[in-house]
């Protein structure tokens, strides 16, 4: 029994030996450190509009505004989704053509808000500081859910907004909101007696509308002007060439030139004269009731 202790011990002993003689000699092996990753954050946001004087961006789920190409943002006290509130099923990647400005003087947002559950409000944020405050004006208390929206003004206090609303296939309701005191405060004029979908409109004075329909299957121009104010609309005659008919059909807005009005009138959605792109130009001696046609305007040819 001795021997057999005696035996143990000093096996135990040459395994002490030769495992200290083995670590040493084993190199030491030092693990690699886990590289320090830095948290790069969001990606910088992409001007929409590059080529004007203020651009946008819809990332991150916010209306953010610049006037340096980038550099430096704003962000709009806006909710994106009340920019897009109504009948509306485009990319939410860009604002709503016509529903915005952006100049350096002015920028302004019209957008819904959620103020029951039927009908909303319909508003205006807008700022004239480059966006160190402010405005919210109010351009009506209630409206069903908006289709066609557009917002423009033609100098420093007059301005308009027009609205369609509660679309019921190709009919729907159309309403003409003016200010004339830099967008403070809005009017609502006589509801025209118009239910066609419309497609364009716009005021070129304080006096002179227009309003233009014919948006599903047009065969002709549908254009109604207003030499009052937006009080009361008639239908606008344009005499079209024999060779013309049901080729321009949609009359854009008009617009001032030299001693007189002028309009372009497209093809529509499915014309096919010349490529399609081809526009007839049309020009107006009496404040847009009545209109002759002047000339094809190539799509180069048009500012």
């Amino acid at each position: 029994m001795k021997y057999i202790m005696i035996g143990s011990a000093c096996l135990m002993v040459i395994g002490i030996i030769a495992g200290t003689y083995f670590f040493e000699k084993v190199p030491n092996v030092t693990q690699p450190a886990t590289p320090e990753v830095n948290n790069p954050g969001p990606p910088p946001l992409q001007v929409v509009n590059e080529t004007d004087p203020v651009g946008y961006s819809l990332q991150q789920e916010q209306l953010q505004i610049t006037y340096n190409k980038g550099e430096k943002w704003i962000q709009v006290p806006v909710e994106k989704e009340n920019l897009f509130e109504g009948e509306y099923s485009g990319m939410e990647d860009e604002l709503i053509e016509g529903s915005y400005i952006l100049t350096e003087d002015l920028v302004a947002f019209l957008y819904a808000h959620d103020y029951d559950a039927v009908d909303k409000s319909v508003r205006l944020l807008y700022s004239k500081n480059k966006g160190e405050t402010w405005e919210d004006a109010k351009v009506t208390a209630s409206s069903p859910p908006i289709r066609f929206r557009k917002i423009d003004f033609i100098n420093e206090s007059f301005g308009y907004v027009i609205l369609s609303a509660d679309r019921t296939m190709s009919q729907e309701l159309i309403t003409v909101y003016l200010t004339k005191d830099g967008g403070k405060s809005w009017k609502e004029m006589p509801r025209p007696d118009i239910t066609r979908l419309i497609y364009d409109g716009g005021f070129v004075d304080e006096n002179t509308g227009f309003l233009s329909f014919g948006i599903l299957t047009p065969e002709e121009p549908d254009l109604h002007v207003t030499n009052d104010g937006g009080n009361s609309w008639s239908k606008a005659t344009m005499d079209i060439p024999d060779e013309y008919k049901r080729i321009f059909v949609i009359a854009e807005v008009p617009f001032k030139e030299d001693d007189h009005l002028a309009v372009y009138v497209n093809q529509g959605p499915n014309g096919d004269y010349e490529g399609g792109n081809v526009k007839g130009k049309f020009i107006s001696e009496d404040e847009g009731r009545t209109w002759s046609f002047q000339e094809e305007v190539q799509p180069d040819d048009i500012d």
